[in-house]
This record gives C-alpha cells, sequence and structure tokens, in this order.
C-alpha cells in the first residue's frame, strides 16, 4: 500500500531511507515549536494554543503535501512572518492578535487564489530580483534584532536608540553560550543544531542562577515536561481571527506584507529544493509544482484559523533530501513527529529567551546570504536594495522596509529614463504605498 501510494521504487527509494530522510529533516526544524510559540506570546496569542496551533497546522500540511503531492517537502510556521505579526503587527501597531490573525487569513486567501491562476508567474516576476533578495537580507536582520534584544546582549537607550546591555548578566551570558554551542554544532555539521542548541542552553539554564532563582525553571514532575494538551488551550486560539476586523485600510500594508514573503518565500525554497531533487527543468519549474503552491497556500489559510502565522515550504527540507528523501513519505514522516509535538508544550513554556535568542540570531545569519547576490553597482538597484535592508530592522517594521525599497525603486527608474524596467504590478505597490503614507499612516 504504501508502495502504491508514495511510488518507491519508481523514485528509486525505499521506506527505510524515506523514514530516516523524514527523522532528518524533522531535526533541522523543529526548533520552530518552541521559537514559534516564544514570537507569537509577544503578540497576546496565548502560549500553550500556539504550540498546538504550531504542530497542528505543521503536522497537518506535511501529511498534505506528502499524499497530494508526493514531494518530500515538509511546511511549517515560517520565520520572519511570525517575528513581524507579534513585534510590529501586534506591538508596534497594537492590532489585536485576532485581526492579525484576520491579516494572516487574508494572505492566505490571496495566494490560493494566485496559485490557482494562470498569471502566478507574471506576478512573481513583477518584482526585481534585488528587491526580493533585499528582502531577505532585511527580515534577517529584523529576526536577529529580536533575538539579541530578548537575549539582553541590546538593549535600549534614550540617549543612542540602542545600547549594549549588561554582558556580565547571568542571562546574557547564557544566551552567548548558547550562541557559540550551537554555532559550533553548525560548524560540525550536526543535524538539528538549532534544535540541540535551543534544548542544551534551557538545561543549562537550570544550573544558572539570576536573582536567587535558575534561569530555566526546575521542573518538578514528568508532567511539567510533557502531557497531553488541554481542550482549553486549543479552544484559546482555534478560529479566533478577526476577518472582517482585517478588513481595514491601515492594514493592507500588513496583508500586502505577508503575501509577499509567502510568495516568494516559497518560490525560492520550492526552485531550491527541486533544485536538489534534480527535477527543476530549464524554466525554472517542475512536475507538480502548482501542487505545491495550493498546499502551501491552503497551508497559511489552515494556520490561521489553528492560530499561528503564514505557514510555508522549509528550505530545510534539503537536509531530508540529501539523506535520499525522494518521495511525499519524507514530509508524512514529519509530519507525525510534529504531531508528538503537542506533549512537549509544558517543555516549551519553560524554555527561556536566553535559549531561543541563540537561534533567531543564526536564522538572521542564514539570512543575510542573498547580500551578495544584490547589484551594488548602479544606484537605482543599490539605493532600493540598501532602504530596504536597513529601514526593516530600524523601524521594527517589515512593511515600512518594503515601502521605501518598492517606492524608491520606481521612482529612480522613472527619473533616470529607464521606466520599462518597472513592471504594472510595482507601479500600482508604488501608488498604493504613496496614498497610504500620505492619507492613512498614522507615526
Amino acid at each position: 500500500m504504501i508502495e502504491r501510494i508514495f511510488k518507491l521504487e519508481e523514485r528509486g527509494s525505499k521506506i527505510s531511507t524515506e523514514i530516516l530522510a523524514g527523522f532528518v529533516t524533522f531535526m533541522t526544524m523543529a526548533y520552530i515549536i518552541f521559537v514559534n510559540p516564544m514570537l507569537l506570546s509577544k503578540g497576546g496569542v496565548p502560549f500553550e494554543g500556539a504550540v498546538m496551533a504550531t504542530v497542528l497546522s505543521a503536522a497537518i500540511t506535511c501529511i498534505v503535501m506528502g499524499l497530494f503531492v508526493n514531494l518530500p517537502f515538509a511546511l511549517a510556521a515560517g520565520m520572519g512572518y511570525n517575528a513581524f505579526f507579534a513585534f510590529t503587527v501586534c506591538g508596534t501597531m497594537h492590532v489585536p492578535w485576532q485581526t492579525a490573525l484576520g491579516c494572516v487569513f487574508w494572505d492566505g486567501l490571496i495566494f490560493v487564489v494566485i496559485a490557482l491562476s494562470p498569471w502566478r508567474e507574471n506576478v512573481l516576476k513583477g518584482i526585481p530580483t534585488n528587491l526580493k533578495l533585499a528582502a531577505s537580507v532585511g527580515i534577517g536582520m529584523f529576526i536577529a534584532f529580536i533575538g539579541l534584544s530578548s537575549a539582553g546582549i541590546v538593549t535600549k537607550d534614550p540617549a543612542t536608540m540602542i545600547a549594549l546591555g549588561d554582558i556580565r548578566s547571568p542571562s546574557v551570558l547564557l544566551a552567548l553560550g548558547g550562541l557559540l554551542f550551537t554555532s559550533f554544532l553548525l560548524g560540525v555539521r550536526v543535524k538539528g543544531a538549532l534544535l540541540w542548541g535551543i534544548i542544551a542552553t534551557a538545561f543549562a539554564g537550570m544550573l544558572v542562577r539570576s536573582g536567587g532563582v535558575s534561569i530555566t525553571p526546575i521542573p518538578h514532575a514528568l508532567t511539567d515536561i510533557m502531557k497531553f494538551p488541554s481542550r482549553n488551550a486549543f479552544v484559546s486560539v482555534f478560529m479566533q481571527l478577526d476577518i472582517i476586523g482585517a478588513m481595514k485600510l491601515s492594514l493592507l500594508p500588513v496583508i500586502f506584507t505577508f503575501i509577499f514573503f509567502d510568495l516568494f518565500d516559497t518560490i525560492g525554497s520550492i526552485a531550491g529544493l527541486a533544485a536538489k531533487l534534480n527535477i527543476l527543468d530549464k524554466k525554472g519549474s517542475f512536475p507538480r509544482a502548482g501542487r505545491v503552491l495550493i498546499v502551501d497556500a491552503f497551508g497559511t489559510l489552515i494556520g490561521s484559523f489553528f492560530g499561528t502565522t503564514t505557514v510555508t515550504t522549509y528550505i530545510e527540507s534539503a537536509a531530508g533530501v540529501a539523506e535520499g528523501g525522494r518521495t511525499g513519505l519524507t514530509a508524512f514522516v514529519v509530519g507525525i513527529l510534529f504531531l508528538l509535538g503537542f506533549f512537549f508544550a509544558p517543555f516549551a513554556s519553560i524554555i527561556p529567551a536566553s535559549a531561543t535568542a541563540p537561534a533567531l540570531v543564526l536564522v538572521g545569519v542564514f539570512m543575510m546570504e542573498p547580500i551578495l547576490k544584490i547589484n551594488w553597482k548602479d544606484i537605482t538597484e543599490s539605493l532600493p536594495a540598501f532602504l530596504t535592508i536597513i529601514i526593516m530592522p530600524l523601524t521594527n517594521n517589515i512593511s515600512h522596509g518594503l515601502a521605501a525599497g518598492i517606492v524608491s525603486y520606481t521612482l529612480l527608474k522613472l527619473i533616470t529614463g529607464r521606466a520599462k524596467d518597472v513592471s504594472w504590478l510595482l507601479y500600482i505597490f508604488t501608488v498604493l504605498f504613496i496614498i497610504y503614507y500620505a492619507f492613512a499612516y498614522k507615526g
């Protein structure tokens, strides 16, 4: 039956290989079980409910990807979206988390429409490559800054805005130690380095005291680490999204930001994974690419219903491909393993910021790589890219960075006589951003 569903022999694989590939993929992305609820809770989402939303949305979409698409692509709540949700939308903009989830819903719905439409490729080609690359770098800096701030390595300062924190503080030293240890694991190519780094730093926090108590609370019973999730935790987030409340002019940039990154993050990830599988053709497409986009898009809708941010295809799936994963059985195994995360909500709740901060910083490091591919020699390309990158972390708002990049790109191309370089889609976005910041934005 398994052979018939996943066509293992046809793909040159076997059950044991696919199970191993699924386990390896899960280990490389399981850190999201701890990091995502921590970030969402900063925006007001109930922590235990966020854990359930994280594991349920990941499990369902991975299983559907395995059965419907039959490719070894795993999905879960994406990094960057969760930070934007918590610190910008809910934090800076003071949007209730239920309404913010409504924005995620609209992101998913619009993505579904685009994924099902014949003109999806035109939409994807309408955004300049340099802005796509710069957006990834800017989000990386944004995530890394959140990690540094949550650990106390950098702090707010009324005179200079940002200052170095108390590096003699036990919690800061623990975070720095965790960063060093996790980097070591990455350096020696340990599978699941981010996950092991979080767990090791959390356990080390039980031995480090601050203010007379352990940084990581010491569990006194098995139920302090794992237990069957409560119904109340599920109800606290399930179907709590406010779809109507998200339909405001002031929230259009938020929805646009979610869509922008959902589209290009997904396209970049699946293209890279298809290349790893050697199924990418000369046009940059591959068999069942449309199905992958559809599952990814519906994943975001599912995530918004359960109570989490944008669900996306993880580039970490490449680890499973490297282990021989060739079919959807790999993704199916990842989904089953995510379900086990149900029982570890208590453990996730005691993990301190000092333990998750290193993972955030390192995710930021990973996202810096595209900066090498940006065209820095043409000012009409480099200035918009620079503004996109620098404004995101400085304003604590990804939308502002996107707006600065898109508007400056369009204007620079127009005044230098290169209007043909600007797509119709970019003109629309430019006009919408100008209208928003002129009439609707409240700084």
